[in-house]
């Protein structure tokens, strides 16, 4: 599987470390793999964001030319691959239809979200193996991260299914 293959080659070199909530996939040291309702649309998602990994964080960025902040990245990589209009915020993107997806539902480009007290402010694109794909903050750039890495996981509030 094309996708399987792409997400292992991406992944390969990124580490784990952090604490893991027990009962939580991580936790037990696997994340299920699911298989995405659309393998062809989310390999292409999962090829483009990856290939932005190191893209400049610019607060409001929407292009590779100019940076991207969270929601920017993500709404470029689903208007580009897919031709998929998304919201423009993170608080948007989280009421966007589709199924709210558990932890160890993830599948490849499902849009995964964090804030604390029940406000959404992030958002990246998961990718596989507890991973996900994101423009984090001021001064840094586009990257991966794990769900489980000690801010991650304490700011998680859900995930979204986007693709059908």
């Amino acid at each position: 599987m094309l996708c399987g293959l792409v997400m292992a080659l991406a992944l390969a070199a990124c580490g784990s470390s952090g604490k893991q909530r027990h009962g939580s996939p991580a936790a037990q040291g696997q994340w299920p793999q699911v298989q995405p309702d659309n393998p062809a649309a989310a390999n292409a998602v999962l090829m483009r964001a990856i290939g932005l990994v190191g893209t400049p964080y610019r607060y409001g960025g929407n292009t590779p030319e100019s940076g991207f902040d969270c929601s920017g990245l993500v709404s470029y990589v689903y208007r580009d691959m897919l031709d998929l209009r998304l919201p423009r915020t993170s608080r948007e993107l989280a009421n966007v239809q589709g199924p709210r997806i558990a932890p160890g539902k993830l599948a490849a480009a499902d849009l995964v979200f964090f804030g604390s007290k029940g406000n959404v402010t992030h958002v990246g694109i998961y990718v596989g193996e507890g991973r996900f794909v994101h423009a984090p903050s001021s001064g840094g750039t586009v990257r991966l991260d794990r769900l489980d890495g000690p801010y991650w996981r304490d700011h998680y509030s859900g995930a979204r299914r986007v693709l059908r």
